[in-house]
């Protein structure tokens, strides 16, 4: 194994993998399976109680990649200050396009899911899958933000749903 590719990750770095959001890499280790020596980091994803293990080499082709910089972060933010822009296509449609979106791993598409599901008050009621796929992405953009400013989820929480707010105000 090379270990050039096992120092763009280090043990108790937090990364983002794409389908899962944000985790910790516990350790990095090695185990035989079907007969090859393999480098796997280990992440865990305290919030869902799981752990993953992902081949070093194979770690930056499935999107694995380290948490995003504070400047992401407020690109990310601004995006929810935007003004909502929901396709006419059919829900399924849209539906399949915001969990690429989530999926992707990339906080700004993540957030344009966020401000294009978020309801005020006023607006009418969501409907179960889209509630589901908002819940889903506003859980992945928080963790991050979370992560990345070194606070609690409750404060980045907090900080997402003001924007969403101010925008509605």
């Amino acid at each position: 194994m090379s270990k050039a590719k096992t120092l763009e990750f280090r043990p108790n770095e937090y990364v983002v993998y794409p389908a899962h959001g944000v985790g910790q890499i516990i350790s990095i280790e090695e185990q035989e399976i079907a007969g090859l020596k393999l480098e796997l980091f280990v992440i865990s994803f305290e919030k869902d109680k799981m752990t993953l293990r992902v081949p070093t080499d194979k770690a930056t082709e499935v999107g694995m990649r380290s948490l995003s910089s504070p400047d992401v972060v407020s690109k990310a933010m601004d995006t929810l200050k935007g003004k909502a822009r929901v396709k006419r296509a059919m829900w399924s449609r849209r539906a399949q396009e915001y969990e690429q979106k989530i999926n992707s791993g990339d906080l700004i598409s993540i957030a344009e899911v966020v401000r294009d599901l978020h309801r005020s008050d006023d607006q009418r009621e969501q409907s179960y899958s889209e509630r589901q796929l908002y819940e889903a992405a506003l859980e992945r953009l928080t963790r991050e933000v979370a992560a990345v400013s070194g606070g609690d989820e409750r404060a980045a929480a907090q900080k997402v749903d003001d924007v969403l707010t101010s925008r509605a105000a």
